[in-house]
């Protein structure tokens, strides 16, 4: 993995292979992926124009980013389907990497593939690890006063760039003061989590803790158990009432 920064982004060279597919079909499968952080918190790929299986058709959309340049807007079309604003290119980019590359939009794909394996919400950084360990520290979740989790034996989620995650037995959880969500996040790192809102007396916080009852294989540890925002209750941590950090979920 070779890093570069050019202006305000960064790009790496991965050495996966990565493919995408429309409908069934197979849109792009390169083993020459890039890896560009437009945002800070995660990276998305391009790929080599020559890798593409679908044709791009221009759209008359344009746009224009501080760091990259001006990008042209295409469809993807494969196979008599079409994703419709699905891909950018940089042609003339004051960064040379990016000039014969294409930027698909993740969501506009039906399924990404690291090597065989299903990937979701956005490609896996290569700088971010998570570490699950078990743990006998106390830890206390407080909502409005009300004592909503008590266990003393947590698993505890480390992942870089975010605040430690406690994750609890359900049997040290509240259960009657939580409400079914129907909300459903996806994770790169952990798979799919379902949630519950809290209600306490007349006030109900939704989705205030979620669950990862199936996780990928690399995160079993918390399978089946309970975390709350640090950022929204109140947790204490062998008796100590821990600061709610500021993070993108705040």
């Amino acid at each position: 993995m070779t890093e570069q920064k050019r202006g305000r982004i960064k790009i790496a060279r991965s050495a996966k292979r990565v493919r995408a597919f429309l409908a069934g079909r197979l849109v792009v499968d390169t083993v020459s992926p890039m890896l560009v952080w437009e945002v800070p918190y995660y990276p998305t790929y391009y790929v080599p124009l020559d890798d593409l299986r679908a044709k791009l058709e221009t759209n008359g959309e344009t746009s224009h980013s501080p760091s990259r340049g001006d990008a042209t807007g295409y469809d993807v079309v494969v196979d008599g389907h079409t994703a419709k604003a699905a891909a950018l290119r940089y042609v003339d980019s004051p960064i040379p990497e990016l000039r014969d590359l294409v930027r698909l939009e993740w969501n506009a794909m039906d399924e990404w593939f690291e090597e065989d394996e299903p990937v979701y919400v956005h490609p896996r950084d290569p700088y971010s690890r998570v570490d699950i360990l078990a743990s006998s520290r106390h830890v206390v979740v407080e909502v409005d006063g009300v004592r909503v989790a008590d266990s003393r034996s947590p698993r505890i989620l480390f992942e870089t760039g975010l605040p430690a995650r406690y994750y609890l037995p359900l049997v040290d959880v509240r259960m009657d003061l939580l409400r079914p969500s129907t909300t459903r996040t996806r994770c790169p790192y952990k798979g799919t989590a379902s949630y519950w809102s809290v209600a306490i007396g007349d006030v109900v916080h939704e989705d205030l803790v979620w669950c990862y009852r199936a996780p990928v294989a690399e995160s079993q540890k918390i399978a089946g158990l309970a975390c709350f925002y640090n950022e929204k209750v109140d947790i204490y941590l062998d008796g100590e009432l821990q600061d709610r950090p500021q993070t993108p979920f705040s």
